[in-house]
């Protein structure tokens, strides 16, 4: 059984994710903003075992839990080729805005479509440029769920003024991406509450 358990941490309050499976007892986190000991609590009680951390993009409000929760549990950290760099520069990736500056190099760098078995559950990438030059999704289609990080809110979309970004790979990736999936696919964004794919295509008025 599938059990998605949010957090909402961090200075700016992001969305951070448990994605747990009841049947192995295995989970990942989406987007650790801080290392935080309510989520640790939640997966011990949950009797859980972590096997990776999942970034959507290099973003200081998004990876400020990695290096605690490598250094506690030696899980990969995975995210997209082209993120490599935003994830090590904590200029580009504006980490010491939101905490400590965070370099991180060590990550396990995933391609366009790729498809990763974690936790027994099969997670296909789905490349979703525009926030940031590297910016992906993580598509769960047995489980009818994307996480879309910044690239696709409730009723709006991800800012393309930071560097790295563009607003045209943005609306790009959404349309060609995101859209892409089924309408009763649920959203889960990096802030904000979720969402569908279909409620997003009728009313999201920068993609219509």
């Amino acid at each position: 059984m599938f059990k998605i358990e949010k957090f909402v941490i961090g200075p700016i309050g992001t969305n951070c994710y448990v994605a747990g499976n009841q049947d192995t007892k295995e989970c990942f986190i989406v987007d650790p903003a801080v290392f935080s000991e309510d989520v640790m609590e939640y997966i011990e009680k949950e009797g859980l075992t972590l096997k990776a951390v999942l970034l959507t993009h290099g973003h200081g409000d998004h990876i400020g839990g990695i290096e605690e929760l490598v250094k506690r549990y030696g899980i990969p950290v995975y995210a997209h080729e082209e993120e490599k760099e935003l994830l090590g520069d904590a200029k580009l990736n504006m980490s010491p805005s939101f905490g400590p500056a965070v370099e991180f190099t060590d990550a396990v760098y995933v391609k366009d479509m790729e498809c990763l078995d974690i936790a027994g559950f099969h997670i296909q990438v789905l490349y979703t440029p525009g926030h940031t030059a590297g910016g992906c999704s993580y598509y769960l289609e047995k489980e009818g769920v994307v996480f879309s990080g910044d690239t696709l809110f409730w009723g709006s979309v991800g800012r393309s003024d930071f560097p790295t970004g563009n607003t045209e790979d943005l609306i790009r990736s959404i349309k060609e991406k995101l859209m892409a999936l089924p309408d009763d696919t649920i959203v889960h964004a990096g802030h904000r509450s979720e969402t569908t794919i279909g409620y997003e295509r009728e009313r999201n008025p920068f993609i219509k």
